[in-house]
């Protein structure tokens, strides 16, 4: 089957605004591409229709935010808070992304072919997260549901204040955050963890992860706790 061509914008010429309008008002099953982004902040922004959107170079500050349906790919780095409050969909950055990717995001999956740095699913809500490089400190910091999976290290205080998220770890954890702790791989947990994988076109071994999870000792204030929150 061909590929269904794509309709280019280039940035050199068009306004960011001119791209999300465009986006905004295309239908589903068409495809687009953004030439020349140069770093340009809020490129692909609150997309509601599941349209395929390659932006062809690097990304400034939160690509893809709001996504729901879309699939958006970002041939390069992306900025900071890239699917930031996410839906639904997919978002792929093949290089790395800065602080805060994924940060808020209720659901769809979002891929970091490179490293992200610190607070990478921050209060996330339910997206599934994999990061074939290392995420910086405070990652899943208030992470309330969804996967976060690490293919290298994590930074300091992991799952900090973590409720309900699932993390996944290959590499090292240079330290946990409060009330996160490691918890069993149970065959349940590495068939979820495979699927995240191959969703994510990785060929990583899911039994050489480690799992982490909440200790559940912070979901209410407890005066014995306090040194932790």
């Amino acid at each position: 089957m061909a590929a269904l061509k794509a309709t280019e914008i280039d940035l050199r010429t068009a306004s960011v605004r001119d791209l999300n309008r465009a986006l905004h008002a295309a239908e589903s099953g068409t495809a687009w591409r953004a030439r020349h982004p140069d770093g340009a902040h809020n490129l692909a922004v609150g997309l509601n229709a599941a349209v395929d959107v390659v932006v062809d170079g690097h990304a400034g500050y939160y690509c893809a935010g709001m996504n729901q349906y879309a699939t958006v790919t970002v041939n390069g780095n992306a900025g900071v808070g890239v699917a930031e409050n996410m839906m639904s969909g997919t978002v792929r950055v093949r290089g790395s992304a800065s602080q805060s990717a994924g940060a808020t995001a209720h659901g769809g999956l979002l891929v970091i072919d490179g490293d992200a740095s610190a607070r990478c699913g921050i209060s996330m809500k339910g997206v599934d997260i994999v990061v074939g490089g290392s995420v910086g400190h405070m990652s899943a910091f208030m992470g309330q549901a969804g996967r976060l999976v690490v293919c290298g290290d994590a930074g300091d205080a992991l799952g900090d204040s973590l409720y309900e998220a699932r993390l996944y770890v290959k590499g090292r954890v240079r330290s946990l955050g409060a009330d996160c702790v490691e918890k069993e791989m149970g065959p349940e947990h590495l068939a979820e963890l495979a699927g995240l994988l191959k969703a994510a076109e990785r060929d990583d071994d899911a039994a050489e992860f480690r799992r982490f999870g909440s200790a559940r000792r912070l979901y209410h204030f407890n005066v014995d706790n306090s040194a932790a929150y």
